[in-house]
């Protein structure tokens, strides 16, 4: 038995089954914690599971779309900053990646 010792033997009757029934309690809190009920539920429909997988995959796909058009807006914002700064060979240099992105967009 889990958590067995020496002093365990010499326990009245009572107390064994007392913490064999808290032990099972404990389990059984665990398992409905992690929520396998609903796992294997979802294992026995296998076109909801496919249907929450797209739906995650989609909005995964929608949220790296939005976070990278954010990143990139604000690299071209900063590089844009930076380069009416008129810094000699950096500004040049912006200056190019700026025209390049700005005819990329008006391409699409």
């Amino acid at each position: 038995m889990v958590g067995e010792n020496k002093y365990d033997k010499d326990a009245p009757e009572d107390q064994k089954l007392d913490k064999i029934y808290k032990l099972a309690l404990h389990i059984s809190d665990t398992m409905e914690k992690s929520r396998i009920a609903d796992y294997t539920e979802l294992l026995h429909r296998p076109w909801r599971l496919i249907g929450l997988n797209l739906m995650s995959g989609a909005a995964r796909g929608v949220g790296i779309a939005v976070g990278f058009t954010i990143f990139a807006a604000t690299i071209i914002y900063l590089l844009q900053l930076l380069g009416a700064l008129n810094l000699p060979i950096i500004g040049d240099y912006i200056a190019d990646i700026v025209r390049i992105v700005q005819r990329q967009l008006e391409i699409h």
